[in-house]
């Protein structure tokens, strides 16, 4: 069955040493097989002191690459997509530090970056884009790492919404590069059939994030989980299901992924419970 993860991100913001030691603890003790690093800045913790905890307590790490504003692959000064770069080659760097095959994120924009293009536009963003990765790309393919591209919701982001866009806008790039990150949030609201567009990445999917279809608690929701992780199988993916949610506490993620309101009676629960879901979901598939 797949490894089932959590982010450090249901709980704070930025990560910490002290914070990835208290989790590492915790996040064994319920069960999960992994634990989902954000690098929100290259110097918040240490990768070192994280891979010793990590291995201490029998866990595995996903890496995530993080984009507020001032980073940018495109529609932006080569000033900033050079530092934007540098950025995301660190991130591969600490991803092999820890042991992550991935690092996972909307590698293009900003997250809440919003901006008209006509079709002309947009086919020559998503070139500049592609032109932008190659780099990035080959540093990750050099180390072992793939660089997991996330769409974002309308909401979030104009240029990437779905995976038929991400796997366009990837074409031509070295699968054992780079893939797609598949978030169901975000899917749940641009797919127009979340396992289908599941299946037509087969080969190309990275990394897989899971809550519920409010950030909640994975189960807790209208979703077609058992179609989702058919899906997943059927695609060739072999990842863990990494839980992402938020804690309505910090005030950057918080406002970043508009986290307004409690979604579970505590974080842990949220974590818990999630994981309770998954488990029994796999279990039930296997029968």
């Amino acid at each position: 069955m797949p490894a089932i993860g959590v982010s450090t991100w249901v709980w704070a913001s930025p990560l910490t040493d002290e914070v990835l030691a208290d989790l590492a603890v915790r996040a064994a003790g319920w069960g999960f097989d992994v634990l989902e690093l954000p690098v929100e800045n290259v110097d918040d913790w240490s990768p070192a002191r994280a891979a010793r905890v990590l291995g201490d307590h029998g866990l595995g790490a996903t890496v995530c690459l993080v984009m507020p504003p001032g980073r940018e692959l495109v529609a932006a000064s080569d000033q900033v997509i050079a530092s934007t770069q540098d950025y995301l080659r660190r991130v591969v760097d600490i991803a092999v530090e820890v042991g992550s095959p991935v690092i996972a994120g909307p590698a293009y924009a900003s997250v809440g970056r919003t901006w008209r293009l006509s079709e002309r536009e947009r086919v020559d963003t998503i070139r500049r884009l592609r032109d932008n990765l190659v780099p990035v790309v080959e540093h990750a393919r050099a180390a072992g790492v793939r660089v997991a591209v996330e769409p974002l919701n309308r909401y979030e982001t104009s240029l990437l919404n779905t995976i038929g866009q991400t796997l366009d806008a990837l074409d031509g790039l070295p699968t054992d590069g780079c893939g797609v990150a598949v978030d169901v949030y975000h899917q749940n609201i641009e797919e127009r059939h979340v396992g289908d567009a599941i299946r037509s990445a087969r080969g190309r999917i990275a990394h897989v994030q899971v809550c519920a279809n409010d950030r909640g608690a994975p189960g807790a929701d209208h979703l077609d989980w058992p179609d989702f992780l058919a899906a997943l199988e059927e695609s060739g993916y072999s990842g863990p299901l990494c839980i992402e949610s938020f804690t309505a506490h910090n005030e950057s993620i918080a406002t970043a992924a508009s986290i307004w309101r409690r979604l579970a009676s505590t974080q842990d629960a949220l974590a818990v419970d999630g994981l309770r879901f998954l488990r029994a979901l796999m279990k039930e598939s296997t029968r």
